[in-house]
C-alpha cells in the first residue's frame, strides 16, 4: 500500500511535467533562458522554505560539508537540466522533448549501475527496453527504418544534455538522501540554484523586456514553478528514497503520453494511431518495471 501511495503520487508528477513542456514552449520564446529558470526556482523555493517551516518547524542548518553536496544538485540538476531544456523548447517541439526525456530510466539505471552498484533485472531490463520502443515508434512515426537516417536538430541534442543532468541528478541524490530529508535536499538544491543564476540573470537584464512578456508566459512560470518543481521534485525526492532512483526515473516514460494528450489540447498538435501505440508500449513498460523489483 505504501509503495502503491508513492506510484500515484509519482504518475501526478509525471503529469505536471508533462505541462512544464507546454509551459517551457509558452515562455522560453519571451523570457530569457537564465531568468526563467531563476523566476521558476525563486518562487519554488520560497514557497517550498514556507512548507518546511510549517511542516518540519525549523530548516535544516548547512554544514560546511553539506555544500558540494547542495552545490552539485542545484547546479547539475537545477541549472544544467533546466538551461538545457528551456533552450531545447526553443528548437524543438514539445512532443519532441519529453519523448527524448524517456531516454531517462535508461540513463539512470546505468548509471545506478556504474555508481550505486544496483543489480539489473532482466524483467526490469524489459520493462525499460518495451518503454524505448515506444519511444523509438513516436520518434520514427512507426517507420522504424527510419532511425538510421535521423538527424537530431540542435533542440534535440541539448534535450539529450538536459536527460543526463537529470539522470546524474537522480542517482546522487540517492547516494547522499540518507544524509537529508526529501524537503531538506530539494530546498537547498532550489536555493543553491536560484542564487548560483544571480550573476547570470543581471547579464541578461530582463527588466528591459518586462513589458513585452505577454500574461500567459508569466503564469507558465508560476506553473512551473509549483507544480513541475515544488511538488514534482519534492515527490521525486521521496519516491528515490522509497524505491530508488532506477524504478523512481521509470515514471518518466508517462511524461510524453500526458504530453501528446496536453499538445493537442493546447497547442493543436495531432494525435496519431502511431503515438497511441507508442503510448501502449510505454505505459506497459512502466507496468513491467513496478511489477517485477
Amino acid at each position: 500500500m505504501k509503495n502503491r501511495n508513492i506510484y500515484f503520487l509519482m504518475v501526478l508528477s509525471a503529469l505536471f511535467w508533462a505541462g512544464a513542456f507546454i509551459a517551457a514552449k509558452l515562455s522560453a520564446p519571451h523570457i530569457p533562458v537564465f531568468t526563467l529558470t531563476f523566476l521558476r526556482f525563486l518562487i519554488a523555493t520560497l514557497i517550498l522554505y514556507f512548507v518546511i517551516s510549517f511542516k518540519e518547524k525549523s530548516i535544516y542548518k548547512l554544514k560546511k560539508q553539506d555544500i558540494p553536496v547542495f552545490l552539485f544538485t542545484g547546479i547539475v540538476g537545477m541549472v544544467g537540466y533546466h538551461i538545457f531544456f528551456f533552450k531545447a523548447s526553443l528548437y524543438t517541439t514539445a512532443i519532441n522533448s519529453s519523448i527524448i526525456a524517456a531516454s531517462n530510466p535508461i540513463i539512470t539505471t546505468i548509471l545506478s549501475f556504474i555508481f550505486l552498484k544496483d543489480k539489473l533485472n532482466y524483467k526490469g531490463i524489459a520493462g525499460i527496453l518495451l518503454s524505448f520502443t515506444g519511444v523509438i515508434l513516436t520518434i520514427t512515426n512507426g517507420n522504424v527504418k527510419a532511425i538510421t537516417s535521423i538527424n537530431f536538430n540542435r533542440g534535440d541534442i541539448l534535450m539529450l544534455l538536459a536527460v543526463l543532468c537529470w539522470a546524474a541528478y537522480g542517482v546522487y541524490s540517492k547516494k547522499v538522501m540518507p544524509r537529508y530529508s526529501p524537503m531538506t535536499l530539494t530546498f537547498y538544491s532550489f536555493l543553491f540554484c536560484t542564487l548560483f543564476l544571480i550573476p547570470f540573470v543581471i547579464y541578461e537584464n530582463p527588466m528591459a523586456l518586462i513589458n513585452k512578456v505577454p500574461t500567459y508566459s508569466y503564469i507558465a512560470v508560476v506553473y512551473m514553478s509549483i507544480f513541475a518543481s515544488v511538488i514534482g521534485y519534492l515527490v521525486q525526492q521521496m519516491s528515490i528514497k522509497q524505491i530508488g532512483p532506477s524504478r523512481t526515473s521509470i515514471f518518466v516514460n508517462l511524461v510524453p503520453i500526458f504530453s501528446i494528450i496536453l499538445s493537442a489540447l493546447i497547442l493543436n498538435e495531432s494525435i496519431t494511431i502511431v503515438k497511441i501505440f507508442a503510448a501502449v508500449f510505454i505505459i506497459t513498460g512502466v507496468y513491467i518495471c513496478q511489477r517485477f523489483k
